[in-house]
């Protein structure tokens, strides 16, 4: 077993299941790290989730599991609601939303690499024009699919119960949001370095 690894115990009903935790990177597992294989292990989503050990609720989601004194084969206890299939279905159109919000992003980090590679002059002075452009375009398009996303997932309505879903699509609504408006700010960039070649263009002309 690796040395950061630890097997505790968890009831859920009146099922035990036995969970092995690993820490990232050589740390010690969190309590994240619990909830977030208690919910493979049960299909309790985390947020719905209350580990009680010794008599306490276990709140801190970034504290080491030893920070409140679990060990090895530590006993403990969670409560907790399963979502129902109906949110379960909406759960899964959220990530394969989340997919795709993924694929448009590393779109838009790929057309921001080669921006940059282009204003550190990679590309002779006399295709950087024609290549902004093309940039350009394949921005705007990054940006469309930002908006179609934003309006798919505008129209999922979710019943107040749905806290797991509700609390997952306000986190994209924002996560896709942000990528906007890192698209107006490389659209800005290109037509800053767009501008800066027709100047001196025109310079060189004069």
């Amino acid at each position: 077993m690796a040395e950061n690894a630890l097997t505790v115990t968890v009831a859920y009903g009146t099922t035990k299941h036995s969970i092995t935790l690993t820490g990232q990177d050589g740390h010690e597992p969190l309590l994240k790290d619990l909830c977030e294989a208690l919910t493979e292990a049960t299909g309790v989503p985390a947020p719905s989730q209350k580990i009680i050990f010794k008599g306490k609720s276990l709140k801190e989601m970034e504290e080491p599991l030893s920070g409140f004194g679990i060990k090895q084969g530590c006993k403990m206890m969670m409560i907790g609601k399963r979502n129902s299939p109906e949110e379960e279905v909406e759960l899964k159109k959220l990530k394969d939303i989340e997919k795709s919000v993924e694929q448009t992003a590393k779109k838009l980090e790929k057309v921001d690499g080669e921006l940059t590679g282009l204003k550190n002059g990679f590309l002779a002075k006399e295709l950087q024009a024609e290549a902004l452009n093309k940039l350009d375009q394949r921005v705007k398009v990054a940006a469309e699919q930002f908006m179609k996303i934003l309006e798919e997932i505008d129209g999922m309505s979710l019943p107040e119960s749905f806290s797991d879903c509700r609390m997952k699509k306000k986190g994209l609504v924002k996560t896709v949001q942000g990528y906007l408006a890192q698209c107006d700010k490389v659209e800005a960039g290109i037509s800053d370095h767009l501008a800066k070649i027709q100047t001196k263009n025109l310079a060189l002309a004069e």
